[in-house]
């Protein structure tokens, strides 16, 4: 099978969909791997490591007519008119995207989203790593955008002796969530974390982090701990759906002077009432009183790191969708479950519910 690979073109998202060692296992398995000329270069990966990897470099037009195109991220308008009858493997976070799902359905394009493959157990594997990236980024993004000369409070996360740490909330205890508590507990900060599951909770609990309080989340509960906060980490997922909003705009006026919100589920349309999309560029803007950091590409920050832990997970499902599209999903219930786009129709049964008239 033709695999492409082309250039991301969010902004400054750095990550690649495949890492040369990947291109090499595919084409050991006699698949032609082209990547579009400059692709790795924002993972530092030239172009000469996919050559001798065996794969071709080629232009923009070359990886986007391939059978199977890999991406990271989901098609932005500009990308929207090289869309066929291609299998599509990328996020794509449908559920808060109707442009794109117009787009999809319209050009009769098989879509498969790395944030819908689920295994029976309920946990996604291919969304996991990123998420504990996103998670990490979010502590030190709260942590840098409370610094004073980043419109914050001037608050130092640990503290020092004789001065108080930051009070942070995570809402989430899912895995950006669980990242993100882990390192804000290691730069010193108080942490309460909130989540509907007992079970993560005890989970986090059981690490015995320093600083780390857990409490089952409940409308009051997220509202005494937010107005009390210094940094809000908003990781809240419903897989396929958009993300419910947790924390109102009423709230946001009643928070601390110069607090920080980070919301990783901006990708599912945010859990924060206030929340909008914003860019590596240009990635906080004001409400109130308080900072919103709200960048829907965070892993692409550190597109080396991201790079090589997302080849790691879907370079499995890429070798099976290359062998036969139709027989890598009727074979694996988990792959299956990322088919978000077939036939010009949204046929993810839970994203279905955001486009009734798609599906």
């Amino acid at each position: 099978m033709l695999v492409g690979i082309p250039a991301e073109v969010k902004n400054r998202e750095t990550r690649v969909a495949l890492t040369p060692s990947g291109a090499s296992e595919l084409v050991a398995l006699g698949h032609d791997v082209v990547v579009q000329a400059g692709a790795g270069v924002g993972s530092m990966i030239p172009d000469q490591d996919f050559i001798d990897a065996g794969a071709r470099i080629g232009t923009v037009d070359d990886a986007w007519n391939a059978e199977l195109v890999l991406k990271v991220k989901e098609p932005v308008p500009e990308e929207f008119g090289r869309l066929g009858n291609q299998t599509l493997f990328t996020f794509l976070h449908l559920a808060a995207n109707r442009a794109l799902a117009d787009a999809l359905t319209g050009a009769g394009t098989t879509a498969l989203s790395l944030d819908t493959v689920q295994l029976a157990d309920g946990s996604l594997p291919l969304l996991a790593p990123m998420s504990a990236v996103a998670g990490r980024l979010a502590a030190l993004a709260g942590g840098y955008h409370l610094l004073s000369s980043e419109g914050g409070p001037g608050i130092l996360m640990g503290g020092i002796p004789g001065v108080p740490r930051a009070a942070t909330v995570v809402i989430g205890a899912g895995v950006a969530g669980t990242n993100a508590v882990q390192l804000l507990s290691a730069m010193g900060a108080g942490v309460t974390v909130l989540d509907l599951s007992e079970e993560r909770l005890r989970s986090i609990d059981s690490e015995n982090l320093p600083g780390v309080t857990t409490v089952v989340s409940t409308p009051e509960a997220v509202d005494a701990a937010v107005t009390e906060a210094d940094l809000v980490v908003g990781a809240v997922l419903v897989p396929g759906h958009t993300a419910p909003k947790l924390v109102s705009h009423e709230q946001v006026s009643r928070m601390r002077q110069g607090s920080v919100l980070v919301d990783i589920a901006i990708d599912q349309g945010g859990c924060f009432e206030d929340s909008r999309p914003t860019t590596h560029d240009d990635p906080v803007y004001v409400v109130e009183h308080s900072v919103f950091y709200c960048v829907a590409n965070m892993p692409g920050a550190v597109g080396a790191t991201s790079t090589a832990a997302l080849t790691h997970v879907t370079l499995p499902y890429i070798k099976a969708l290359a062998g036969g599209v139709e027989d890598a999903i009727a074979a694996d219930a988990a792959l299956a479950a990322g088919v978000n786009v077939a036939g010009g129709r949204v046929v993810h049964p839970v994203v279905a519910k955001a486009f009734p008239d798609l599906a």
